[in-house]
């Protein structure tokens, strides 16, 4: 897969068991220009099985969703789709936690409470091949 150029459509898929999170990511991400939400998932679970019927671009996944966590639902699809990128969205990143992630299955992090600043800037990033990690950037 080919990463999108500025005249393509960018096919997003959230996952996120807060509708009203859902909703405010949508409204966000679709205010860009050719940025479209192709998919909602309530759940880890439901992420696996979009993602594959889908083939979006870019993955938001929430960690704590019921059935199956974003951390769990983002190794899945790295194993058969390692080519879409997944940016794991949470109230509770810590730097100790994104030391941790498995960079090949997770692209980027943003915290929830500065999804207004950085959840864009992230998207960009990954689909341009890159990774977006607040704390490994600041320390870097």
């Amino acid at each position: 897969m080919t990463p999108p150029t500025a005249l393509d459509q960018v096919r997003i898929l959230v996952a996120d068991d807060h509708e009203v999170m859902r909703l405010g990511i949508r409204n966000l991400l679709e205010a860009v220009p050719n940025w479209t939400i192709c998919e909602e998932a309530i759940n880890g679970q439901e992420a696996v099985e979009k993602a594959r019927m889908s083939q979006p671009d870019v993955i938001i996944m929430d960690i704590t969703m019921p059935v199956m966590n974003g951390l769990d639902a983002s190794r899945k699809i790295s194993q058969s789709q390692p080519e879409i990128p997944v940016i794991l969205f949470s109230l509770h990143l810590s730097e100790e936690m994104i030391k941790g992630f498995d960079t090949k299955a997770i692209r980027g992090a943003v915290n929830k409470g500065n999804a207004a600043r950085d959840l864009v800037e992230a998207v960009n990033k990954v689909l341009d091949g890159g990774t977006f990690f607040p704390y490994k950037q600041a320390t870097s």
